[in-house]
C-alpha cells in the first residue's frame, strides 16, 4: 500500500498540480501587493478613498458591506488581468511555436475551379463538375 501511495505522489499530474498551486499562491501574493501598494493608492488619489471596505448601508438593522464587494471585484479583476498578460499570453505564444501544421492528406486535392476538397484520383469535381487535370 505504501508503494502505491508513493507511485501516486510521484505521478506527473500530482507533482505538476502541486507546483501550479504553489506558484499560483506566490503569484497571487505578488498581485495583491501590487494592488495594495500601487493600484489602491492611485484610486485613493483619484477618488479619495484608499479602501472601500468601510462603505456600507443599513436596512432594518441589516448591514450591507458593499465596499468589501468593491474591493473583491478590484482584486479579482487585477489578478485576472495579471494572469492573462503574464501567464496565458506568454504560454500561448510558446505553444504556438511548437504546434505544427498537419501534413496534407495525399489522397485529397483541391478543385481548381471551386476549391472544394475532392479525391486525388477524381477526373471531375463532384461539386462544380469541372474537369480535373
Amino acid at each position: 500500500m505504501l508503494k502505491d501511495f508513493k507511485a501516486f505522489l510521484l505521478r506527473g499530474n500530482v507533482v505538476d498540480l502541486a507546483v501550479g498551486i504553489v506558484v499560483g499562491v506566490a503569484f497571487g501574493a505578488v498581485v495583491k501587493a501590487l494592488i495594495d501598494d500601487l493600484i489602491m493608492p492611485i484610486i485613493a488619489a483619484i477618488i479619495g478613498k484608499p479602501d472601500f471596505s468601510q462603505l456600507h448601508f443599513v436596512i432594518h438593522n441589516s448591514v450591507f458591506l458593499y465596499g468589501s464587494f468593491i474591493n473583491a471585484i478590484i482584486n479579482f479583476l487585477s489578478v485576472a488581468t495579471a494572469v492573462f498578460f503574464f501567464v496565458v499570453q506568454p504560454v500561448n505564444k510558446v505553444m504556438a511555436r511548437y504546434r505544427s501544421e498537419p501534413a496534407p492528406d495525399p489522397s485529397i486535392k483541391k478543385c481548381q475551379e471551386c476549391l472544394s476538397d475532392i479525391p486525388a484520383e477524381a477526373r471531375k469535381c463532384a461539386f462544380c463538375a469541372s474537369p480535373q487535370v
